[in-house]
């Protein structure tokens, strides 16, 4: 589901950030707008989006270090490095910042700034989490788009056992810092009780604990 995204004021933002400047700021400020990129993943695993990204601004007019920047800023899996590294982007005043990586991204870009345009994707609800006021208006600094994926989990099992109907344990591997987490298992966990499905809770936040949830679930 997409939430009032406002893409023409976006592209506005990134057209107008110049001209709008007064005189004495400019030879303060960079000639190019500069959008902020701030992931809590690495930028090897995020070449897909960073390539439909990148299309998305040719698209509307912008390519990057032509008459647009992009200052990234990448989490590589250290959730709790996200507020500085937010803050960092807000320092550098971007024109706008992009939170890309789920809601824990976009609510260390939310606080740390009130003022620069974020523009979000997520799982979640963003009304629920804090991020917006309304789905139909956003209000605020911060707008963008949600997939409400974190509500699938029991579809997801459901598909599961379509498949292998007669398995009698399914592993369930979750990231325990990620905020949305806890209503995904309250969905999934729902759903076993219902279906009578015994799971298995496996949390890894990191490569090290992923292989280890695995080599468990294996055994």
């Amino acid at each position: 589901m997409a939430i009032h995204i406002r893409r023409r004021e976006f592209i506005a933002t990134l057209g107008s950030a110049v001209v709008a400047w007064p005189v004495a700021a400019r030879a303060q400020q960079p000639v190019m707008p500069v959008i902020g990129f701030l992931s809590g993943r690495s930028a090897s695993e995020s070449s897909g989006v960073l390539a439909g990204f990148r299309k998305g601004l040719h698209e509307a007019g912008y390519d990057e270090g032509r008459n647009v920047h992009i200052a990234f800023r990448w989490g590589e899996g250290h959730y709790r490095e996200l507020p500085t590294l937010a803050s960092d982007l807000a320092g550098l005043r971007v024109t706008v910042m992009v939170a890309a990586g789920g809601e824990i991204v976009a609510l260390a870009a939310k606080t740390a700034t009130s003022t620069i345009p974020v523009v979000f994707i997520v799982g979640t609800d963003p009304v629920k989490a804090g991020l917006v006021a309304s789905l139909s208006r956003p209000g605020g600094n911060v707008t963008g788009v949600t997939l409400l994926t974190a509500t699938l989990g029991a579809k997801r099992l459901g598909l599961v056992r379509d498949i292998v109907p007669a398995a009698t344990l399914i592993a369930v591997l979750v990231n325990p810092l990620n905020s949305s987490t806890a209503a995904y298992l309250s969905d999934i966990e729902g759903a076993a009780r219902s279906l009578g499905q015994n799971i298995s809770i496996q949390r890894a936040s990191t490569p090290s604990q992923v292989d280890a949830a695995f080599a468990e679930i294996v055994q």
